[in-house]
């Protein structure tokens, strides 16, 4: 499915004093927190295509990084459906300076169109594009530009549109569940997935306090949840377990001590942290997860006005026993 060019090419090193640090990936706004820009590119791809963009094998290729969360599900939902032969994947480098998401050595070079930089997927989609620049990215070989960028619908996507090529026992959004998925999705989404961004962008202590207070409410909520059921929604992976894991994976390295959220550890909260490794020991959680990546996120600043518990970054022992099976149904 690749085009190899005849070397592979790459970007030259990130340079951060001559081109900035990549400052869009979230906007402070005036009462704390942290707006989202714009994901430009929401086609989507479709069964029988309808939507202008039909599923087939060979047609598509996933742009991710390692350190990305919101890439992430993409690349456990593209192995969980069985779509390694029929959706093709590759990541960006870990490090990007003002030129945004580029392809390095450590990596490896782009395997379609030999892009030294991400943002040429953009601008050859969208002539003088000036946008943000995000992953995941889906691109069509056949029109030669960016399906989508919007991950809030990718994965649904690929977990539902691609039956004829994937693993037909997997129903990570099931039709019977799609109303409990929805509503669990955007509790998680506001909550703690962008939660954590909206806690390092707090602007008073007042802020920060609530802020803060409904991470650590959600994951008790959670936790009190998975106590009795083996994932979010019962016996099976749902597109709730992707959503909510690739954030957890990160807790204890990155979002806590980077915004300062809670006294407790995920290792802190028994159900949820069993959880995880369970998810965690499955190929498609283990396979696309790279913990030393996680060391180095976190939004832009904080504001140094406001007052914060003091947190430190924890590496946890992720091959630990995790003794969910007693959950089966």
């Amino acid at each position: 499915m690749s085009t190899p060019t005849a070397a592979p090419v790459y970007a030259d090193a990130v340079d951060l004093d001559k081109h900035g640090v990549y400052g869009a990936t979230a906007l402070k706004v005036d009462n704390g927190g942290w707006n989202r820009p714009r994901y430009p590119f929401q086609a989507r791809v479709t069964a029988d295509g309808s939507s202008g963009y039909r599923a087939e094998p060979g047609r598509y290729h996933l742009y991710v990084s390692h350190r990305c969360p919101w890439a992430h599900r993409s690349a456990i939902v593209r192995i969980l459906k069985g779509l390694e032969d029929v959706v093709s994947l590759s990541y960006v480098d870990d490090e990007r300076d003002g030129r945004g998401w580029a392809f390095r050595e450590r990596r490896g070079a782009d395997p379609v169109n030999g892009f030294r930089f991400l943002r040429e997927a953009y601008e050859a989609t969208e002539p003088g594009y000036g946008g943000h620049v995000s992953v995941p990215v889906l691109w069509d070989r056949t029109t030669k530009g960016i399906v989508s960028n919007d991950f809030f619908n990718l994965t649904i996507d690929l977990g539902t549109q691609f039956e004829e090529f994937g693993d037909p026992t997997v129903h990570l959004y099931p039709v019977e569940l799609r109303d409990e998925i929805d509503e669990l999705n955007d509790h998680i989404y506001v909550n703690f997935n962008d939660g954590n961004y909206r806690v390092a962008g707090a602007a008073s202590d007042e802020a920060y306090a609530e802020l803060r207070g409904r991470v650590i409410a959600t994951l008790d909520g959670l936790d009190e949840r998975l106590a009795t059921r083996r994932f979010l929604h019962g016996d099976a992976i749902t597109e709730s377990d992707v959503r909510l894991w690739v954030t957890l994976a990160r807790f204890d390295l990155t979002y806590n001590p980077f915004c300062k959220i809670s006294e407790r550890r995920l290792v802190d909260f028994p159900h949820l942290w069993g959880y995880a490794r369970d998810l965690y020991s499955r190929r498609a959680f283990r396979e696309t997860t790279d913990l030393d990546a996680f060391t180095h996120l976190g939004p832009p600043f904080l504001d140094p006005a406001v007052s914060r518990i003091e947190v430190e970054p924890h590496r946890a022992d992720w091959d630990e026993p995790h003794d969910r099976d007693r959950l089966a149904s």
